[in-house]
């Protein structure tokens, strides 16, 4: 019983002492290498060519099936862990369970099924629609709905293609609906947030962990209350922070708030003075 206890708590430690390193050290990386160069050159072309809700849409769509294609291969190989994994973990933590934690994980886990997180989603869709009265008011009215629908119905299909079993207690299946619900509701809160009001970068960075440790609770109370197997819960984190990012790059798109990629020639020449010789 130790040992769930201290997963338990580790599921707070680790995100909330990995994610400013990755922050801090990671993203300036990702940010300034060639992929991203290129990502900037796309979206600009495609911006310059459909607009930018066409945009947004063609890289809503593309990233859709892109996650679709990672995570449906990523699925195959994560079943073929359940009966070494999947059982062991499953068999322990029944075997363990106590009653007064089960209830109260029964309790947490809830934040990630989908009728509080309709509350959620509707509440904060009017609020930054309010928000943004002055400007393009619209697209958080959209982008609160669109992520709930988007999130359903790309997990739907990977369910529907991965095909694997799910826990004898509780028809959860792969990936973890309820980790990639956290992540993408209050992960585009968050986007709109950033949009929103200038937050300072330790704001940013103390968002993105809190973030990171409310998907990682939410995976291992999925667990505990034996919703779901834990390779479901490692998918679901996967899957989450790819759609998240699809997302997350659709709005940005939308809003023209993607960085037009540095063009050649496009520096301004610098006068160098002549020399007499």
């Amino acid at each position: 019983m130790t040992l769930i206890y201290l997963l338990g708590a580790l599921s707070v430690l680790v995100p909330a002492v990995l994610i400013p390193v990755v922050v801090t050290r990671w993203v300036p990386a990702v940010q300034e290498s060639r992929a991203a160069g290129r990502l900037r050159a796309a979206v600009a072309g495609l911006t310059d060519a459909l607009g930018r809700i066409g945009a947004a849409l063609v890289v809503l769509l593309a990233g859709c099936a892109a996650v679709v294609a990672v995570c449906w291969p990523l699925g195959e190989a994560l079943s073929r862990l359940e009966p070494s994994v999947d059982h062991s973990v499953f068999d322990h933590v029944h075997a363990h369970r106590v009653e007064t934690w089960g209830d109260i994980n029964s309790f947490v886990t809830a934040i990630g099924d989908r009728y509080p997180l309709k509350w959620v989603t509707v509440v904060a869709a009017i609020a930054f629609a309010v928000a943004w009265r002055r400007r393009r008011w619209w697209i958080p009215l959209v982008a609160m709905p669109l992520q709930f629908v988007v999130e359903q119905y790309t997990q739907q299909i990977l369910a529907l293609t991965v095909k694997r079993g799910h826990p004898p207690t509780d028809v959860g299946t792969y990936p973890s609906g309820g980790c990639a619900r956290v992540m993408l509701t209050f992960g585009i809160i968050a986007v709109l947030a950033g949009l929103t009001w200038n937050i300072p970068r330790r704001g940013r960075i103390a968002i993105a962990a809190a973030l990171a440790v409310l998907v990682s609770v939410e995976g291992y109370t999925r667990i505990y209350a034996e919703k779901h197997w834990l390779t479901d819960v490692l998918g679901g984190w996967i899957f989450g922070t790819l759609l998240l990012g699809v997302l997350a790059l659709t709005v940005l798109v939308a809003e023209g708030r993607v960085p037009a990629p540095i063009r050649p020639g496009s520096a301004v020449p610098v006068d160098v003075p002549a020399t007499t010789g």
